[in-house]
């Protein structure tokens, strides 16, 4: 959790810590549940770069612990509010009834834990522990670290070996908040960040079971209408959702998966990471040895540029003749399928209340405001050795000698 000037004008950053949030990315995952029920019949999770835990805090509050947020808490107020109102007003159906006749109905208890809860979190970084969470230090890009996941999951199993690929016990939903360091040029962190989400959902399509969950942030570039549809072919339902907490001004933006539905004969391994989706004998090998036989693409009807000399396709014109001998021009465009070249766009919505905090406004503090420490400091921070460098040379200016 950032301590810059703009992280402390921020209403999340701020509510994070009087909440007890490791991060303030935690309110993003809140947002999301309250929008799509991430947690509805969920007990076995995988939360992917999931340093400080932020998220891990949110599903051990919730998961372990049967504390109730977003969704959840959006229905408690309801029922609340709805026996509130049978308090006040009369039945209709009963006209006779009076208000103080109506029993009360029972509310759910405030705390409601889950049986059989297992939940792993994976990163490069140390995190702290958690009650009820698994932590394991791994890259999710190495191929290595898929039997330590399935031995995780399942720690009471036969040994897994190696060449397994696939949890006997799959879990319902994989979580991945992870981004690369950003450099500031967007065309290389919306690639590096795209390669960690093709990580994640390598690991995920090894671990979830039939009908489960995947979510992951993204950075929306020029090209990510490729990623939508890659993302289809794995899942029935593929949203882009933008939580209010996280600010406008910035690309991420999170993909939810829903429905996980593997496609037949697909197996997932990270040694062959999405190349067998479409199996061995698949379109995608079949594209691979055209390229590299040289074979050139043709288009069925062409025609050629007068002034540059290049081929372009070109619809074919088509002559109709009706009984008064009046020629009718038609234009059939044959390059394209409509069957199978229909451009699909996944849906985008914006998750969270709009009353809630606006996370780009600054918001003026109350007389008596104190600021709260972290929840959790990082344990080993990437920029630790520069800040132990700069306090070796007496801070940002380096060291001072007195004139005389």
């Amino acid at each position: 959790m950032g301590k810059s000037s703009k992280d402390k004008r921020d209403a999340y950053y701020r509510l994070a810590k009087e909440q007890g949030w490791r991060a303030r990315s935690a309110f993003k995952l809140l947002q999301l549940d309250e929008e799509f029920n991430l947690f509805e019949d969920v007990t076995r999770v995988v939360d992917l770069c999931a340093a400080p835990g932020s998220w891990s805090q949110v599903l051990s509050r919730v998961l372990i612990k049967g504390e109730k947020f977003g969704r959840a808490a959006w229905q408690d107020r309801e029922a609340k509010f709805r026996q509130q109102m049978l308090g006040l007003f009369p039945d209709p159906d009963h006209p006779s009834r009076q208000p103080s006749d109506i029993p009360e109905q029972p509310i759910s208890s405030p705390l409601n834990p889950r049986k059989d809860v297992k939940i792993v979190s994976i990163d490069l970084q140390p995190i702290s522990p958690l009650p009820g969470i698994t932590t394991l230090r791994a890259d999710i890009t190495h191929p290595a670290t898929v039997p330590l996941l399935l031995r995780a999951l399942d720690p009471n199993s036969p040994n897994q070996s190696s060449s397994s690929s696939s949890s006997s016990s799959p879990v319902d939903l994989v979580l991945s908040d992870g981004a690369p360091d950003v450099t500031g040029l967007h065309d290389l962190d919306i690639y590096v960040q795209s390669q960690l989400l093709f990580a994640a959902l390598n690991l995920a399509l090894c671990v979830l079971r039939p009908g489960g969950k995947f979510v992951a942030k993204i950075f929306r570039g020029r090209n990510v209408d490729l990623l939508y549809a890659q993302l289809k072919l794995f899942f029935d339902r593929v949203h882009v959702a933008k939580p209010r907490s996280s600010r406008a001004s910035s690309v991420e933006a999170f993909v939810v998966c829903l429905d996980f539905r593997p496609p037949p004969g697909f197996r997932a391994s990270l040694d062959d990471p999405l190349g067998g989706a479409v199996g061995k004998d698949g379109r995608l090998s079949e594209m691979v040895r055209e390229r590299e036989a040289g074979k050139p693409i043709v288009a069925e009807t062409t025609m050629q540029d007068p002034v540059t000399g290049a081929w372009d396709a070109r619809p074919e014109r088509v002559d109709v003749v009706d009984e008064n001998g009046v020629v009718d021009v038609e234009v059939e465009d044959r390059t394209q399928n409509t069957d199978k070249d229909i451009r699909w766009v996944a849906p985008f919505i914006a998750c969270g209340d709009l009353s809630a905090f606006d996370s780009d406004a600054s918001y003026k503090l109350p007389e008596n405001h104190v600021s709260l420490d972290p929840v959790q400091p990082p344990t080993a921070p990437p920029y630790k050795r520069a800040l132990e460098m700069r306090k070796a040379l007496g801070g940002a200016y380096g060291k001072t000698t007195a004139k005389s």
